[in-house]
C-alpha cells in the first residue's frame, strides 16, 4: 500500500483518510496471549534496529511490528523461530511499503552485525517458506492501518501560527513544527514498545502522540477544534492513551536527567530530576501545574534555545542482545549524548484514575 509522497496534501487526502478510517474498524482481534509475550518488546527493538539499519519508512515497520503482534498470538512458537518471523515480517511490510529498490536483500540482512550475534543466517527459501505462511496467515491481506499510516495526516494542522507556546504568540512556527515533529515521531516509537497500545485504534494513537507532543511542548489549547474536527476524538478520548505516552515521556526524562546529573554514586547538588519524587506521571499533573506557566526547570526538549530535539532511534545494531542476554531495551536515544534506548525501561502502565480535561485546555 505505497500511498504517493505526501498524499495528506493531495486532493485526495481526505478520501484517503477516510479509507484508512474505514479500514481500521475490521483489524483482526489481538487478545494478548502469547506465551513469549514477554519477548515481544525485543522482537519490536530488533525490527526497529534493522528498519532503522535500511532507512524505511514508519510505516514499514510499524506494519511489521504489527503482523508479529498479530502472528504472536495466534501461533506458539520457539523464540529461535521468532528470530526469522520477525525479520520476514519487516520483509513483508517493506515490499508492501516501500519501493522495490529499498527492499533489503538477503544477502544485506545477512551481513548485519546482530546477525551473528544472534547465531542466525537467512536462507531464501527460508524466509519464501515464512513470508508464505504469513500472508496465509492474514489471508493475503496486509492492508492493515497502523498509527503511523494517520501520523502525517494529523501533523499537517498540528501546529498553526494562532496557537499560544507558554502563552505567548509563537515567533518560530517552523521550528514549531520541526519540533512538533519530532516529538510525535518518538512518541509514535514509544507506542511501539508495549502491547497495551493495541487496545486503542490505530487513528486514536496516532491522535494521542500529537495531543502529547503539544502538551509536552506547552501549546495550547492542547487539542485545539480544528484537530478534533479533523481526527474526530475529543480531548477526553485521548486522555487515557495520552496519559500512558505521558508515563513514558516522564520515565525517559527522569532516567535522562539522572545519567545526565548524577555522578557515580553521588547526585550533583542544585540539579533538578523530573518527578524526582517517584510518582507517575499523568495528563491530570500535566495540566493542573500552579502557574498557568510551565516551569522552566522542566528539564524537556522544549522550545527553548538551549534545548533540542533527541535523536530518536538512532539504533546501534551493535546494541542488541539475545533475549536472555541484558535489558534488551537499549535501542532508543533519549538525548543525542546516550547510548540508543538505554532510559526506556521495559514497562508495565498502569492507570489508576479517570481524568476529564475538557478541550482547550488553557484558558489564556
Amino acid at each position: 500500500m505505497e500511498l504517493e509522497d505526501q498524499w495528506w496534501k493531495g486532493q485526495l487526502a481526505a478520501d484517503i483518510y477516510q479509507a484508512l478510517r474505514y479500514k481500521e474498524l475490521k483489524l483482526p482481534p489481538y487478545k494478548g496471549q502469547s506465551p513469549q509475550l514477554n519477548f515481544r518488546r525485543y522482537f519490536a527493538d530488533l525490527i526497529a534496529i534493522v528498519s532503522n539499519r535500511f532507512k524505511l519508512c514508519p510505516a514499514a515497520r510499524h506494519l511489521a511490528v504489527y503482523l508479529l503482534d498479530l502472528f504472536m498470538d495466534r501461533y506458539d512458537v520457539t523464540v529461535q523461530q521468532l528470530h526469522m518471523i520477525s525479520l520476514s515480517c519487516l520483509l513483508l511490510s517493506s515490499k508492501f511499503e516501500e519501493r522495490e529498490d529499498r527492499v533489503p536483500k538477503l544477502e544485506s540482512l545477512n551481513s548485519l552485525g546482530c546477525m551473528s550475534s544472534m547465531n542466525l543466517v537467512l536462507t531464501k527459501q527460508g524466509l519464501l517458506h515464512m513470508e508464505l505462511l504469513l500472508l496465509e496467515t492474514f489471508q493475503w491481506n496486509l492492508y492493515l492501518p497502523t498509527a503511523a499510516h494517520f501520523i502525517e495526516y494529523y501533523l499537517s494542522i498540528a501546529v498553526h501560527e494562532g496557537d499560544l507556546h507558554d502563552g505567548w504568540p509563537m515567533t518560530l512556527l517552523e521550528k514549531t513544527k520541526l519540533y512538533m515533529a519530532k516529538y510525535a515521531d518518538y512518541f509514535l516509537e514509544v507506542s511501539l514498545q508495549d502491547h497495551v497500545f493495541l487496545c486503542f485504534a490505530p487513528s486514536l494513537v496516532s491522535a494521542a502522540c500529537v495531543a502529547t507532543s503539544r502538551l509536552v511542548l506547552h501549546l495550547s489549547p492542547t487539542w485545539p477544534p480544528r484537530l478534533q474536527r479533523l481526527t474526530g476524538y475529543t480531548w477526553e478520548n485521548l486522555v487515557p492513551c495520552a496519559e500512558k505516552l505521558l508515563i513514558a515521556h516522564d520515565s525517559d526524562v527522569k532516567e535522562a536527567n539522572k545519567q545526565k546529573c548524577q555522578k557515580p554514586g553521588q547526585q550533583q547538588q542544585g540539579q533538578t530530576v523530573y518527578h524526582s519524587s517517584g510518582q507517575t506521571a499523568t495528563v491530570a499533573q500535566y495540566l493542573h501545574r500552579p502557574s498557568v506557566q510551565y516551569p522552566q526547570q522542566v528539564p524537556q526538549p522544549g522550545l527553548a534555545p538551549n534545548h533540542r530535539p533527541a535523536s530518536y532511534l538512532s539504533h546501534s545494531t551493535a546494541s542488541l542482545q539475545g533475549p536472555n542476554g541484558p535489558q534488551h531495551g537499549n535501542t532508543q536515544a533519549i538525548t543525542a549524548s546516550q547510548d540508543p534506548k538505554s532510559s526506556i525501561p521495559n514497562r508495565a502502565y498502569q492507570v489508576s484514575m479517570h481524568y476529564t480535561c475538557a478541550a482547550p485546555c488553557f484558558d489564556r
